[in-house]
């Protein structure tokens, strides 16, 4: 098993190079500890078991609903007015249906679309807890950047607090503004207090989902990165490596096995088998073979177009799915394009903001301006610096997120079933 892992993390390899290792990115967990959590996740170790599941389906597939029968038989005969008219008699007699030629090769064709239906559910089952642990692990930090703004915003205010505090007492601000300045500081602390709580929820529940992920005290903030506008390239290779539509694309492979198998069922496999008899009390000796051909009937057309019926409303699903793949693909592109424009609109707004946040309160301790305008520049300037690193956060997840579904960010190929299931 060992070897095998280490075959497909080697085959994976070169995927991983050509997104120039994105999963080593410093604002993204690392690399080894999602693979355990992921692998290590109750909903892809059950997809692993059903692997199992089908693997056992295609046994007894393979080995047929036919078995032998014994048949055994004891009577007693009575023949009047004959002396001795009282005989034991019994018979013996084994007798199975035999397969129609055709029928085991669609059998086992059957057996191996839900194993390979199987294998393809498990991967997305990987891709699927890959998505969720992205989504949560960016959760966190948002809450984590939201608690780091407040902070700074809170220490800003105390600094203000300390200077407004200093010229009441030296005559020279009212003590109005020492309020107004407590007041404000007051509300940052209020917000960063709660910013604080949802941080550790986050976190606790980061945990709690993914055991395997140790999170880190802190995390770099990290600018995002733009995407190129190739939507076509990345729309293809999110087609090529999505495992819903794969899932989509093998059921419909063996609905329509399936159907073929069950129109092969309108010709009924016939049953043979020989028995022993034996007759007034031994005096006749009866050695015979049978032969049991089932006459087909109605109920076995109807299962016949049942089964088409199935195999073509499993087509029009797997349409379906292609239909939005191929739109969640675009959508999904065009998205991490516009997150980043924005992002960049909105860093450069704080970064206006902030320089006149700097000039207003430059101002007021030259006795320029007032402490409204002071309090009211540096909300705006916090306001806008919250929005930016959010934002920065919201394009980067997207990225990542695109990354992901065409499995340039994480190996999510590792469709093979080992025996045991374990991650590595």
């Amino acid at each position: 098993m060992k070897r095998r892992l280490l075959a497909l993390t080697l085959a994976a390899l070169p995927l991983w190079a050509h997104a120039a290792n994105p999963a080593d990115a410093p604002d993204l967990p690392p690399r080894a500890q999602v693979l355990d959590a992921v692998l290590g996740s109750p909903q892809v170790r059950a997809a692993g078991s059903q692997i199992s599941v089908e693997e056992a389906r295609s046994r007894r597939l393979e080995a047929g609903n036919h078995e032998w029968t014994l048949r055994l038989m004891d009577q007693q005969r009575r023949v009047r007015p004959a002396p001795a008219g009282r005989y034991n008699e019994w018979e013996v007699g084994v007798e199975r249906a035999v397969r129609l030629p055709g029928k085991l090769d669609l059998d086992r064709q059957l057996g191996a679309a839900g194993i390979a239906s199987a294998r393809i559910a498990r991967g997305d089952a990987l891709h699927e807890t890959s998505r969720m642990l992205l989504a949560n692990w960016f959760d966190w930090l948002r809450e984590n950047a939201a608690a780091d703004q407040w902070r700074r915003q809170r220490d800003i205010l105390a600094r203000q607090a300390q200077v407004v505090q200093r010229r009441v007492e030296l005559g020279d601000a009212p003590r109005l503004e020492r309020l107004q300045a407590d007041a404000a500081l007051a509300q940052a602390e209020a917000q960063l207090a709660q910013a604080i709580g949802r941080a550790q929820v986050a976190a606790e529940s980061l945990r709690r989902l993914y055991p395997a992920l140790t999170l880190p005290p802190s995390v770099p903030e990290t600018p995002p990165s733009a995407v190129d506008d190739d939507a076509a390239g990345w729309i293809a290779a999110i087609l090529e490596h999505n495992h819903e539509l794969g899932v989509a694309r093998s059921e419909s492979a063996r609905a329509r096995i399936g159907a073929s198998r069950t129109d092969a069922e309108r010709r009924p496999d016939p049953a043979v088998g020989v028995h022993m008899a034996r007759d007034k009390g031994s005096e006749e000796q009866v050695v015979g073979l049978s032969l049991l051909i089932p006459l087909s009937g109605a109920g076995r057309r109807a299962d016949a177009d049942a089964a088409v019926a199935n195999a073509e409303t499993a087509s029009w699903r797997e349409a379906g799915v292609l239909r939005k793949v191929e739109a969640e693909a675009a959508a999904l592109h065009r998205r991490a394009r516009a997150a980043w424009a924005g992002w960049q609109s909105q860093q450069a707004a704080a970064d206006a903001l902030g320089k006149s946040a700097d000039l207003t309160e430059r101002a007021w301790q030259l006795g320029e301006g007032s402490l409204t305008d002071t309090l009211n520049a540096r909300r705006l300037a916090h306001e806008a610096r919250l929005a930016a690193r959010l934002a920065g956060l919201d394009a980067s997840e997207a990225r990542y997120r695109l990354l992901l579904d065409a499995h340039r960010l994480w190996p999510l190929d590792m469709d093979a079933h080992d025996d045991d299931h374990d991650h590595p």
